[in-house]
């Protein structure tokens, strides 16, 4: 039988297989979630459907979440595109699987740099052969995990990842192959071995020994600000979304903090289909938003107006804005949370994706912040789509928890004039940090910070392949080419840690500086470098060259 014609059977028949209650009178997560108790005797069967349905789907449809009830579970996963796996436990202890987890590139010929949008979150994992493989590149989050052995994130091949967080490793982390990574938060009990062009640890116990150029290691002793990502539990027969309280100056977890506690009842919960006007109405009413995993097609913006919404999507629920507006859009309001979203550019240009914040925004939120965790946008790949900015932050305070903005240099629909995107984030807003941040291929400035006191920890990025000509792909100023990362002439404070930017031109092409800042003493950037594939990259920051090789690194 030939994978497409099993593709087809397989979803098919996968919903019948899928759907579990997890209590009666539970709400209905639709068809596209699995949820297993531990005494399921289909289990596994049941898991690898839907891994072969979404092993190489990598832009299909499709959307999975496999929710894994409290208990002990005997199991061998291995997770596919768009595909989520999380344990309904309090912490991730009350969710034990004993087998694999398992993420590997057979099905590219070894070369996991292509092994984007899949994650697992908030169980722990004890593996049969002492080793969890996790061979991903960008948009995969692991998350709020706890590994009775070993993390290896290569599989022997390439690989070009990733997000850890909020984790506790007992055994040895090996990065292979990664080019880059991001740890934050994370008990390293066995330590970190390895290490490529930019591996970048916040607030992490244990981190690697060496010093930046010497290694290729940033670290940063303590986390300022931070809400963990909210998450679903099962207590006493009754389902919660469990959203962790603010913490600051934070190294290591701490899964005992007092969190607040969402009934689902307080979640309009969506179904594909549903049209925006629906949503929204939930939303105008004080509901809080979980998506279910699906591709959500809008005639009009989700508008989030009330404080401490929570927006959360299941399986990598997609948003697609139809009229050339924001699929979401954000009132300048205190304590928002959006997570687990990605969202795609329509057929009609939007000025943004998603806008946090209008246009002016003003009021401070220091003690209650906007969080974003693994907000993911694409413009193509799928098809032709079109947009100014993927992300556009205008309220302060905002903190963004990972984040993989990618105008796509393969699949269908992408070329120069077919998935046009100008920029990947514009901060406007004061105070905004980044943790996690990697933005690809977008034509202009990638990122352009013009709000004071910004801050960013880990930053990849790739220039785009597919500049026409040198003389099509000028900025402004006159120099050659767009810096990757753009804190503005007029800004005054800006700190950065390890900002990395990657040239594969197809073409004979060159830009002057990956990365532009004034040169006034609030600024501080720390840990930069550039990577020449194909073309030229004059200089790391503003006309200063780095260390010799490649990559070429500057100290400070």
């Amino acid at each position: 039988m030939n994978r497409p014609t099993l593709a087809r059977m397989l979803r098919a028949t996968l919903p019948s297989l899928v759907t579990f209650p997890l209590l009666a009178g539970t709400p209905d997560f639709g068809p596209n979630v699995l949820i297993l108790d531990p005494a399921d005797r289909d289990a596994q069967g049941n898991v690898d459907a839907v891994y072969h349905l979404q092993e190489r789907n990598q832009f299909g449809a499709d959307r999975r979440c496999i929710l894994l009830k409290p208990g002990d579970h005997h199991l061998h996963l291995k997770v596919g595109f768009n595909t989520q796996v999380a344990g309904l436990g309090v912490s991730p202890d009350e969710v034990q699987v004993h087998g694999d987890l398992e993420v590997n590139a057979q099905w590219f010929q070894g070369n996991a740099t292509h092994n984007f949008w899949r994650s697992v979150e908030n169980f722990a994992i004890t593996p049969d052969d002492g080793d969890v493989k996790w061979a991903v590149s960008q948009a995969t989050a692991f998350r709020h995990m706890r590994v009775h052995g070993n993390l290896s994130l290569w599989d022997g091949g390439w690989s070009s990842g990733g997000f850890l967080a909020d984790s506790r490793i007992d055994g040895v982390i090996t990065s292979g192959s990664q080019q880059q990574w991001f740890t934050r938060n994370t008990d390293m009990a066995g330590g970190w071995k390895g290490g490529n062009w930019n591996m970048v640890f916040e607030g992490v116990t244990n981190p690697p020994e060496g010093e930046w150029p010497a290694r290729p290691y940033t670290v940063v002793a303590k986390t300022p600000v931070i809400r963990e990502k909210p998450y679903l539990a099962l207590i006493s027969g009754e389902c919660f979304v469990m959203v962790p309280g603010l913490e600051s100056d934070v190294t290591g977890v701490n899964w005992s903090l007092p969190t607040r506690r969402i009934p689902l009842g307080d979640f309009h919960i969506t179904h594909v289909g549903e049209s925006a006007a629906s949503i929204n109405a939930a939303l105008a009413a004080g509901r809080h938003l979980l998506i279910t995993p699906g591709i959500y097609r809008l005639q009009e913006s989700l508008q989030v107006t009330h404080a401490n919404t929570v927006v959360m999507g299941l399986g990598y629920a997609t948003l697609i804005p139809g009229q050339g507006t924001p699929a979401l859009s954000v009132a300048d309001v205190d304590g928002v949370t959006v997570c687990g979203l990605l969202v795609e550019s329509g057929p009609v240009n939007s000025p943004t994706l998603v806008e946090i914040g209008p246009a002016g925004s003003s009021s401070s939120h220091a003690d209650n912040p906007t969080f974003l965790h693994d907000l993911f946008t694409r413009t193509g790949g799928f098809g032709p789509g079109r947009t100014s900015c993927f992300v556009t932050i205008n309220s302060h305070d905002v903190v963004a928890d990972h984040l993989w903005l990618w105008r796509a240099d393969h699949g269908p629909g992408r070329g120069w004039t077919s998935n046009p995107v100008a920029n990947g984030l514009i901060v406007n807003g004061d105070r905004v940090a980044c943790h996690g941040l990697f933005v690809e291929h977008t034509q202009e400035y990638q990122v352009l910070w013009n709000g004071e006191g910004g801050r960013t920890v880990f930053y990849q990025s790739e220039f785009p392949y597919d500049p026409p000509s040198q003389d099509e792909w000028m900025a402004p100023s006159g120099t050659c080419g767009y810096a990757s990362y753009k804190v503005a002439d007029h800004v005054k404070t800006h700190t950065a840690w390890g900002l990395g930017a990657y040239a594969f031109f197809h073409g004979d092409i060159t830009v002057d500086s990956a990365i532009e800042a004034p040169e006034v003493p609030g600024i501080q950037l720390h840990h930069l470098l550039t990577f020449q594939g194909r073309g030229k990259v004059l200089h790391v920051l503003n006309q200063r060259s780095g260390l010799p090789g490649n990559p070429s690194r500057l100290t400070e």
